[in-house]
């Protein structure tokens, strides 16, 4: 792992506008998982993975995938 992994990575303007658009286009598909899937234990699984796979889109926009921080 890089010595970043666990520190704060202060994304640049063009990495923020890019999370932005990736949280929004997780933001639509999240709605119509919520909108489309029954009720129950599957529902709430995939909400939740499909939260973390968002969160972690993030992280790829700003490391590379080796752990380094993208210029």
């Amino acid at each position: 792992m890089h010595s970043t992994t666990y520190g704060y990575l202060k994304p640049t303007d063009e990495q923020v506008e890019l999370m932005n658009r990736l949280r929004e286009a997780a933001k639509v598909y999240g709605t119509a998982l919520d909108d489309l899937i029954p009720e129950g234990p599957d529902k709430a699984f995939i909400l939740r993975n499909h939260r973390t796979t968002a969160i972690w889109a993030n992280v790829a926009v700003t490391r590379l995938s080796d752990g380094t921080p993208r210029d």
